[in-house]
């Protein structure tokens, strides 16, 4: 080999980015997974099935690292400096929690978001088109759709006048912008907001004593792992419930409208396969749900007394009788 050639074989490998020179070696690329909640109603399942379609495998050549923090938000920030330690390609987010504090962390490793509610309102990207930075993902809900949660619980019968907000504020810190949005809309639909925070097992068990109102409970991953001893409060409560997701109306609740957390989780496989193969997170706009689906539970509904508009039941996605 000549001195030329020599130098244009330096200068090719000079330009090669770290994680290709990794795969040429042969190295499985490294996936940092976290989750606030081990609940994988959520759907963490269907995100290797998703990879997989991409061409990504466990055990082949990807290394996915799973943390998640139980539905607590105490030991979220141990487990980010677990993952960052590990120095993975990319990481995914699942939960607002979980973005809070990897982005704390680092501003270099890219980080794809999923089930994260208002990203641009809570600071994590610059705008929905051009999210800036090393942060992108897919968004559950936005402000707006909590004025839809608190118009379907007044269309049940007797009519709802006081609504108790649930969420947890260590892992709902998006409660406010929600709330300002529901007090806005209840001045509209006469009816009053007032929040109704749960941290522990006592403060979910007090819910049960409320009377002369309703529950709306946030997107929250609190709510989410807590939800059998949330709904056995709600269900002693006897008042009319409605949720962020489909999980609670299959266990129980009286109505969810709600996005679909494992399609995200798909659509999420999608973003961290183009990163792994160069993309930038600040390329990749932050994306919407694509549906909505209303689900009601009318046996829910004949046990506590309430009755049901028979337009709102006429476009449910999904009726439990």
């Amino acid at each position: 080999m000549n001195r030329r050639d020599c130098l244009a074989l330096l200068g090719t490998v000079t330009v090669l980015p770290l994680a290709a020179l990794a795969q040429q070696a042969g190295e499985p690329r490294r996936l940092g997974v976290l989750s606030v909640t081990a609940d994988d109603v959520i759907g963490e399942s269907r995100l290797v099935e998703a990879l997989a379609t991409h061409g990504w495998k466990e055990q082949d050549n990807l290394r996915v690292d799973w943390r998640n923090g139980g539905g607590d938000r105490a030991p979220i920030a141990r487990l980010a400096d677990e993952l960052i330690a590990l120095k993975p390609d990319v990481l995914l987010a699942i939960g607002t929690p979980s973005v809070e504090e990897l982005r704390r962390r680092t501003t270099t490793i890219p980080i794809v978001f999923a089930v994260v509610t208002d990203p641009v309102s809570q600071g994590f990207v610059q705008n929905l088109a051009h999210p800036g930075g090393n942060i992108t993902g897919f968004t559950d809900y936005d402000g707006p759709l909590a004025g839809k949660w608190l118009e379907m619980l007044t269309q049940v019968t007797p009519k709802v006048s006081r609504a108790f907000v649930v969420y947890n504020p260590a892992t709902a810190p998006f409660a406010p912008l929600m709330l300002r949005t529901l007090e806005d809309a209840g001045r509209t639909l006469h009816v009053v907001i007032e929040p109704a925070p749960t941290h522990d097992a006592a403060s979910i068990a007090a819910l049960a004593a409320r009377r002369d109102g309703g529950f709306l409970v946030l997107p929250d991953f609190f709510t989410m792992a807590n939800r059998a001893p949330l709904l056995a409060a709600i269900a002693q409560s006897r008042l009319p419930s409605v949720f962020w997701s489909r999980a609670f109306v299959d266990e129980g609740g009286l109505m969810s409208y709600s996005t679909d957390s494992a399609e995200q989780l798909r659509r999420a496989a999608g973003y961290i396969d183009r990163i792994l193969k160069g993309a930038l997170p600040a390329d990749l706009p932050v994306q919407n749900p694509i549906k909505l689906e209303l689900a009601i539970n009318v046996k829910t509904a004949t046990a506590i007394g309430v009755t049901l508009p028979p337009g709102l039941l006429a476009i449910a996605n999904e009726v439990i009788e």
